[in-house]
């Protein structure tokens, strides 16, 4: 016998009598006779209790039920157990008043029976002529619960709905009191409640909820009002009880409520697996036992919509889970997990799905063996085992594109799915299609981003014999997408290297296209062979720039103007390295023996703001083997923002002497804090080298004639030294060149000096500050081909500006192998393209 635990009833507020929809009149017994009135009755027909209490029901119904007499019509309701339907009433000042009525047989001691006489409402003539037979099935099927107790409050008179409300028997319910029916906490304060309803009259409407002990254990919700029966004297005679279920009225409202807290949830979610996993959890309990979500295996990656609803091929739409949930724990019912590949049933009613892009009900499974579940035996087996009895496939719809399918199934709960399901799956559905297309558009830009960034970032960092360098890029979650974070290691002339790192404002297509751009700005900035701290002045302007130009485009509603950056030269021949910075962090510095120190560097102001302040470089002596850690802001704040802890927790992963580049960036990543990031990191290590006295070699020469022969002997032997003779020819037609504008175009002594290195560097100082430029020189002209010349003969050539004049140089390959005598009369490679540059 199920039975409930008064312990386990929740008692609600004072409800809206509207609750209950229904009203009791009277009670009469099996001859007809009126046995107690109610104020309810005599506010609807004017009759009081004294008019009424003792006298047939004919008084009131002249023709009960269309049945000729009274007892004809007591006769029926027993056949039937009660009666429903719309009746004419009579009231106190002889007009009929056309009621919908309810007739419930109540049961008492000894087979005793009685009958409980409540009203649903009032019709007029016209509306009980179109609704009369409506009313009547619907009064049919709502089922009522009704206990009348006498003035001890002990049962007297039950209904067989009482039964199925409250899982409690009549034979525990008649003649015992509540507390002593059904012992627990909250029995009292309901008998209080029914006390206060004998004292006062006043009809009660409560709301309260139980859970059964047995069965299927779900919480139900029911209406009870409690009205006083009266006697012909007007006094009371006891309590009358009379209960809906509302459970499914109470759970469309929280239904409601929850589909707006699901749009809440989800709009700010650009994550598509997450959108899917929340809809499922959504589902479950809420209105189905077990929902599982299914994505055309290119949305989760953001590549399209791909699928439209329509006649199919031979092929299926490839599906993958995206989301499931389960009353059970482990998901018993599916089995595929999240990610994995989903096999659909080539067969009704998934085809109908795919094929009209309508959603597909089916509220009783035919699981009868034979039937077509049977082709699919893995699938067949979760059904029988899981006990599915009811199922629902909605498809997951944006603008005409099928994203997927979600697919909601009943197995404990076993109330088959009905059309409000239907339509409540797809409400909540649509919703989340909604969201799932934001993220396709979300992941689609991200994807797009992170390519865009892969392409602009520099693929292998070329640090030459300056600098060993590794890096590494961390993106930021989902939510805010790739960065405009950059970093770059540039050649330079002298066997120089710049060292940047960046950060742009923002996040998306528009930081990383800005990142792109402005690392292409820096890279031609630092081909101009400018300080750091000109550098950065030059690069604000361009920031600046483009700020205006986003701002001016027709396209864009807003721009996020702004940016911070470090830029660094480092000499391997001085072991110095000059740097400046706007705005962003300071680097970090370890010395070979693993002592981190931040060096006291000028913050700068941020590029693009438009403050104009001015950068100041600073000049650092670094030991060989030093290292360099340049990085974002976002590699070193956490969820606190504390940058200071960041930065000594990078000191600290960096001090470790002997470790590789990579082994310090992969040591330097496992330190960060496990959680997606709001703010993508950059790190940039670079490991200082130095060229010894053996690869360097400088001369200081007088600013006469003499000078060009001399700078050539010098540099013929220095190159025999190194073994380089074959570069012999083209290093002195070069030297004489550069050394003879020197001489024409300066005053003061001029500097030789030679670098090897991965090339070959000749170096010229003058005291002039007059820019060498490229001319082309016509055929009767007899000078203007000295630059063209060199230009010719090496791999790149340029100049820079030093304190004191300039540096002119100009870099050559080095000879693979030792070069080949040309035969007798046969004019060399460097003769060949020497005349070529001199008949140019």
């Amino acid at each position: 016998m199920t039975t409930t635990s008064i312990d386990n009833v929740t008692l609600g507020d004072r409800t809206d009598t509207g609750e209950t929809s229904e009203s009791v009149v009277a009670m009469i017994d099996e001859q007809g006779t009126v046995v107690a009135w109610t104020q309810a009755a005599q506010q609807l027909l004017g009759y009081s209790a004294g008019d009424v209490v003792g006298r047939s029901v004919a008084l009131v119904l002249p023709r009960p039920g269309g049945a000729p007499t009274t007892s004809a019509f007591v006769g029926r309701c027993r056949a039937r157990h009660g009666r429903s339907g719309t009746t004419a009433v009579r009231h106190r000042d002889g007009r009929m008043i056309n009621v919908s009525l309810r007739v419930s047989m109540l049961r008492g001691r000894d087979e005793a029976v009685q009958w409980l006489m409540t009203v649903a409402g009032v019709d007029t003539p016209l509306r009980a002529a179109g609704n009369g037979s409506v009313r009547e099935s619907l009064l049919s099927r709502v089922p009522i619960g009704i206990v009348v107790r006498d003035l001890q409050l002990r049962c007297a008179w039950v209904n067989d709905g009482v039964e199925s409300h409250e899982g409690v028997s009549h034979d525990r319910l008649l003649g015992r009191r509540f507390t002593d029916a059904l012992p627990g906490l909250k029995a009292g304060a309901l008998e209080a409640m029914m006390r206060q309803v004998l004292e006062s009259g006043a009809t009660g409407v409560h709301e309260y909820r139980t859970w059964p002990m047995t069965g299927p254990g779900r919480e139900h919700t029911f209406a009870a009002s409690f009205v006083r029966l009266q006697g012909a004297d007007g006094q009371a005679l006891g309590v009358c009880a009379v209960s809906v279920d509302v459970t499914a009225r109470r759970r469309a409202v929280e239904r409601l409520v929850l589909l707006c807290e699901a749009g809440t949830r989800r709009g700010g979610t650009p994550d598509v697996m997450q959108t899917s996993q929340q809809l499922a959890e959504l589902a479950v309990p809420l209105f189905a036992d077990f929902a599982a979500v299914a994505l055309e295996q290119s949305v989760p990656f953001g590549e399209g919509r791909q699928g439209r609803p329509g006649p199919m091929g031979e092929r299926l739409p490839v599906f993958r889970r995206a989301g499931v949930a389960s009353i059970h724990q482990g998901v018993s019912e599916s089995p595929w997990m999240r990610g994995e590949q989903v096999l659909v049933p080539s067969a009704p009613p998934f085809t109908d799905v795919l094929r009209t892009g309508r959603s597909h009900l089916v509220p009783i499974l035919d699981t009868v063996p034979g039937t077509r579940i049977d082709r699919d035996p893995a699938r067949a087996q979760k059904i029988h085992e899981n006990g599915m009895h009811s199922l629902m496939v909605v498809p997951i719809r944006v603008r005409g594109a099928l994203l997927g399918v979600v697919l909601f199934i009943r197995t404990q709960n076993p109330v088959p799915f009905q059309d409000v399901d239907l339509l409540l799956a797809e409400e909540l559905v649509s919703r989340a299609a909604r969201s799932l297309d934001n993220a396709c558009q979300d992941a689609r830009e991200r994807r797009a981003a992170t390519a865009l960034q892969r392409m602009l970032l520099p693929h292998r960092l070329m640090g030459g014999t300056a600098v060993e360098a590794a890096a590494r890029y961390r993106p930021a979650d989902l939510r805010h997408g790739v960065g405009g974070d950059w970093f770059d290691v540039i050649p330079l002339s002298g066997a120089r290297v710049a060292l940047v790192v960046g950060d742009v404002v923002g996040h998306g297509l528009h930081a990383a296209a800005t990142m792109g751009r402005l690392r292409t700005a820096v890279r031609t900035l630092a081909d101009m062979e400018l300080p750091p701290d000109e550098l950065l002045t030059r690069l604000d302007d361009t920031v600046q720039r483009l700020a205006e130009e986003d701002v001016d485009a027709p396209d864009r509603t807003s721009a996020q103007a702004g940016a911070t950056c470090l830029y660094a030269v480092y000499d391997p021949v001085a072991r110095k390295c000059t740097m400046a910075r706007a705005g962003h962090p300071p680097p970090v510095i370890v010395d070979p023996e693993g002592r981190a120190v931040l060096p006291e560097l000028p913050s700068g102001t941020p590029l693009g703001i438009g403050l104009g302040g001015e950068f100041e470089a600073v000049e650092l002596e670094l030991p060989e083997g030093s290292l360099l850690a340049l990085y974002t802001d976002g590699l070193i704040e956490t969820g606190g923002n504390d940058t200071d802890a960041g930065m000594r927790r990078l000191g600290t992963a960096l001090s470790q002497p002997g470790r590789s580049l990579e082994e310090l960036c992969t040591r330097v990543t496992q330190t960060l804090p496990r959680r997606a990031p709001s703010d993508d990191g950059t790190l940039l290590l670079v490991r200082t080298c130095s060229l010894g006295t053996n690869q360097v070699a400088s001369w200081i020469l007088p600013g006469d004639q003499t000078s060009v022969r001399s700078a050539r002997h010098l540099a013929a032997r220095q190159l025999t030294e190194w073994g380089l003779d074959g570069l012999e020819d083209a290093t002195n037609l070069i030297i004489s060149e550069l050394v003879g504008n020197a001489v024409r175009h300066s005053t003061g002594p001029i500097g030789l000096r030679l670098i090897q290195h991965e090339a070959l560097t000749c170096e010229v100082f003058d005291t002039s500050a007059r820019c060498p430029r490229l001319r082309s020189a016509r055929t009767v002209d007899e000078s203007g081909r000295g630059l063209f010349l060199v230009a010719q003969l090496s791999r790149r050539w340029g100049f820079r500006s030093v304190p004191g004049g300039k540096v002119v140089w100009a870099e050559e390959d080095l000879a693979g192998t030792p070069p080949t005598e040309p035969a007798p009369g046969t004019p060399s490679a460097f003769e060949e393209r020497a005349a070529h540059a001199s008949l140019s």
